[in-house]
């Protein structure tokens, strides 16, 4: 495991869009306390889980210190960087996401995907599920902008990956700190995901945030505060904080 004894880099890997876009609200509320790489996915390459892995880690910082975060659809990925330890990283963050399907029930209806139009899909149905509640006029809109270059073969390779993946034992082998940041009004990833994580990983920490799957771009003050907490006790000396970074 690497000690943070410098200042790390902020790995945001992003949804299923890909496009990175969606992190805009959580940068924006960290500003310059941090060092930020914002990875954005070839929009244009049906790419898999294993795939998408080896894409990421060709991209990862060199010869620094660094933190994963993986939101949703890229909490397979980021748990599967972390378990093949690659030099620099310190902590992982998962960010409404798993380690399985998390709702297995659609397993029976994995044959639909290739007929599922999921750019075409209602906005409201996509706003229902991704914000609830908390749905306003500027989220939808950011949500149709991330989703627009994402060619349709892609989300659909991406969907039909999140069927299938499994990286409990990945998970299992992670030996860095570990934050899970779950949307107490997640309509997508029920908060039985993060219970089964903490059965694999008893040492991961949970923060329940009050926000839905799209937590990250509702709450993302609160966001920034529960990394802030989860890093100043990673970093070296103990006493660092997010301005430090």
């Amino acid at each position: 495991m690497t000690t943070c004894a410098e200042p790390p880099v902020l790995v945001l890997l992003p949804g299923m869009d890909g496009s990175g876009d969606l992190f805009a609200p959580l940068t924006a509320v960290l500003g310059d306390q941090c060092e930020l790489l914002v990875m954005r996915y070839p929009p244009d390459q049906p790419l898999g889980y294993a795939a998408l892995t080896q894409w990421v880690r060709a991209h990862l910082p060199e010869g620094r210190a660094f933190v994963l975060l993986g939101e949703s659809f890229s909490g397979p990925l980021a748990i599967s960087l972390a378990a093949q330890q690659p030099p620099g990283l310190c902590a992982l963050v998962l960010c409404v996401s798993f380690t399985r399907n998390p709702r297995p029930g659609l397993w029976a209806l994995r044959w639909l995907l290739p007929l599922l139009p999921f750019k075409a899909l209602p906005a409201w149905l996509l706003s229902a599920v991704l914000l609830g509640r908390f749905a306003n006029p500027a989220l939808r809109q950011a949500l149709a902008q991330a989703l627009e270059p994402v060619h349709e073969r892609v989300l659909r390779a991406r969907a039909e990956a999140i069927l299938r993946v499994n990286v409990d034992q990945e998970l299992a082998q992670v030996d860095v700190p570990i934050l899970y940041l779950r949307g107490d009004h997640d309509r997508l990833v029920p908060g039985r995901v993060s219970q089964r994580l903490t059965r694999i990983q008893p040492a991961l920490q949970v923060v329940g945030i009050q926000a839905p799957h799209c937590l990250l771009q509702v709450a993302p003050a609160e966001a920034a505060a529960a990394l802030e907490d989860f890093l100043r006790t990673v970093l070296a000396p103990s006493s660092a904080t997010m301005a430090d970074l």
